[in-house]
């Protein structure tokens, strides 16, 4: 992009290992409501810059590692990489939404960049709608970062994101980089009590003698290129950023971290699979890569252990195969 990279830079329960408390508790303020893409996509520039103000005081800005509790009689809808497809991101929001005092939502990266055609610009509406879920639920809502978030420390090709805010509102640098610094604000990592590891590729393979999860908490360079950009030695699409991880270290992994499975994004290729006798689960969110395994969702209990892949639910959503007008068209 030829842009500078400026170093990167809330409420919610102490569980979720929040930081730095926000100035406001509500993205919403009186008489506002929840903005889904189709209006955000047509947001004038200032009321663009009032809500970029309020997110900024809102979104809680998380720690690189979060620890969530037991929650019995709940379940987390987690979905994988969008990749700017708003459609897909609501259809998963829908399950989300419809008691969110009984549920956790949880997105694994890779929210920004290859939109499909039919969301215009898709990253942005993307980004800004989960953004004031995770504002509007600080303790119920979970946006881990991928490989597109961390963009400014390990930067991605293709990064549409700067171009997609140009094109809505203007040549201003500055919205852009509020903007992914929202995105900054999601850990790199998960573990809940019901025994799952949710990151968006993988984990540090050699943390030497640092104790988990002080691994996480100050990642190494290596250790966040492997947790980011991690792939297991299952998949096919190799790219050669980081060594993948096979079973063996998976399982290493499950035992000094003390999980039962691995809930990751990334792979497209392994989209509802599960590899490594059932203790690894790739998700794909994103009708970019459905031919792959579909447009899917997991869900995972967070109430009771789950041991393997056999115990959580995976749906396939309905945006699957399906195309739509383009916004404004």
């Amino acid at each position: 992009m030829g842009r500078p990279r400026p170093s990167p830079g809330n409420s919610g329960p102490p569980h979720l290992a929040v930081v730095d408390e926000p100035q406001g508790s509500s993205v919403r303020g009186e008489g506002d409501r929840l903005l889904e893409p189709p209006e955000l996509l047509r947001l004038e520039p200032e009321a663009a810059d009032e809500l970029l103000d309020r997110l900024i005081a809102t979104v809680p800005l998380r720690r690189p590692f979060v620890g969530v509790p037991d929650a019995p009689g709940t379940t987390a809808t987690v979905f994988g990489d969008t990749h700017g497809d708003w459609r897909s991101t609501l259809a998963a929001c829908t399950r989300f939404l419809a008691d969110p005092g009984r549920s956790f939502l949880v997105g694994l990266g890779d929210y920004i960049d290859r939109a499909p055609a039919d969301c215009g610009e898709g990253s942005v509406a993307n980004a800004l709608y989960l953004l004031q879920l995770a504002a509007e639920y600080p303790d119920r809502v979970l946006l881990i970062q991928g490989n597109h978030e961390t963009h400014r420390k390990i930067p991605v090709l293709p990064h549409e994101l700067p171009e997609e805010v140009d094109q809505l509102w203007g040549p201003v640098e500055e919205r852009y980089w509020r903007l992914l610094e929202l995105l900054e604000r999601g850990p790199l990592a998960a573990t809940t009590g019901s025994g799952a590891y949710l990151a968006h590729g993988g984990f540090p393979l050699a943390p030497g003698d640092v104790p988990f999860p002080q691994e996480l908490l100050a990642p190494t360079d290596d250790g966040l290129a492997e947790v980011v950009w991690g792939e297991p030695a299952a998949s096919r699409s190799h790219r050669g950023f980081v060594r993948p991880f096979t079973e063996e270290e998976l399982d290493r992994f499950r035992r000094r971290s003390g999980t039962s499975v691995f809930v990751r994004g990334h792979d497209p290729d392994l989209t509802g699979r599960p590899i490594y006798h059932g203790h690894c689960l790739t998700l794909h969110t994103s009708r970019l890569y459905e031919r792959f395994g579909g447009v899917v969702v997991a869900r995972l209990p967070m109430g009771e252990r789950v041991e393997d892949c056999s115990g959580i639910q995976i749906d396939h959503l309905e945006t699957e195969g399906r195309s739509y007008p383009e916004p404004g068209g």
